[in-house]
């Protein structure tokens, strides 16, 4: 059997595995921290050993599997047709050829698409989106991504920007995003930024059980932390998370009303949140947005946690290679 490595890097983590032409298979899914300041240099580098190991690992479970090739999903935006990655704010990467450095550190063939994109398409290809034409993906971790399927096919745009959904501005003169711009909705809901506005809210005085954090170590509190205490009935947290849901409520109404998907999928860690953010984004997405539009359109949770964008970097390579 045949299989593709698929390699996702994000800003704080980078995943690895092996997936079978057809799907169906998800061999040596390995992960670990990218470790951004060490370079570029010094990511690719564990990259690398993070392939060759879950390539090991495929070749322990199957034996005699081969790999085709590898699909990277990168932090954009990118230069796909040159395999250079233009700019990433949350690694610091500039005119990197990272396409290029892969395929001669593994000695394979590889594809480059936007991290973002590939966990939306892995969605498409086998997770909360199959079986779609028209489907949104948001990606919400370090930073917030997006991708769109538009009649079954990853849409792209003139200049591989589509899809950069958490550098919409939802705030003319909000927060400053790490992009440069103002009020972007990375700058509100991304993992760091629930994190941020919640230790903002103790630091003005709010009661929360997340004042003894802050006293200890300021950053042990992550979004996680928050959607725990949330959970556990603190009421800073559960009003950061409510208004979590009604900032991304805001901007899925707009793509709702723009693309009028059958499905909007939302990937990441904030799904743990559950229904305390799900409830309330559906809720803002019905009130915003046109109601023929929010009828047939599913507002759903990922279901590929930890492995869509390896599905989808997969499909990517598979895509390019058969285009």
């Amino acid at each position: 059997m045949t299989y593709v490595l698929g390699i996702d890097v994000g800003g704080t983590n980078l995943v690895a595995g092996c997936v079978s032409e057809d799907g169906s298979r998800l061999e040596g899914l390995l992960t670990e921290p990218t470790r951004a300041e060490e370079g570029a240099d010094g990511v690719v580098a564990r990259m690398l050993a993070l392939a060759r190991r879950s390539m090991d690992a495929l070749a322990a479970a199957v034996p005699g599997a081969k790999v085709a090739g590898v699909g990277v999903g990168s932090p954009g935006p990118l230069d796909t047709r040159q395999g250079i990655v233009l700019l990433t704010p949350n690694l610091g990467w500039v005119d990197f050829p990272l396409r290029g450095r892969v395929s001669d550190g593994l000695g394979l063939p590889a594809s480059l698409d936007n991290d973002a994109n590939c966990a939306v398409l892995g969605e498409h290809w086998r997770g909360a989106a199959r079986g779609t034409r028209q489907a949104i993906g948001i990606t919400i971790g370090t930073g917030i991504g997006g991708g769109i399927i538009l009649d079954g096919q990853l849409y792209h745009g003139a200049s591989d920007c589509a899809g950069e959904i958490g550098h919409t501005t939802i705030e003319m003169n909000g927060r400053r995003c790490a992009c440069g711009n103002y009020g972007c909705l990375e700058a509100y809901a991304s993992g760091p930024a629930i994190a941020r506005r919640a230790v903002e809210a103790v630091e003005r005085g709010a009661e929360s059980s997340l004042r003894a954090l802050m006293d200890t170590d300021p950053a042990s509190i992550t979004a996680q932390v928050v959607y725990e205490a949330a959970t556990a009935g603190d009421a800073l947290a559960r009003e950061v998370v409510q208004d979590t849901a009604r900032i991304l409520g805001a901007a899925i109404a707009n793509l709702v009303n723009v693309f009028n998907p059958e499905v909007v999928v939302v990937c990441g860690g904030v799904t743990l949140a559950g229904e305390s953010l799900f409830a309330p984004l559906r809720r803002e997405v019905t009130r915003r947005a046109f109601r023929p539009a929010v009828e047939v359109c599913r507002i759903v949770p990922g279901a590929l946690t930890g492995s869509a964008g390896v599905y989808g970097a997969a499909r990517s390579f598979l895509d390019s290679r058969d285009g």
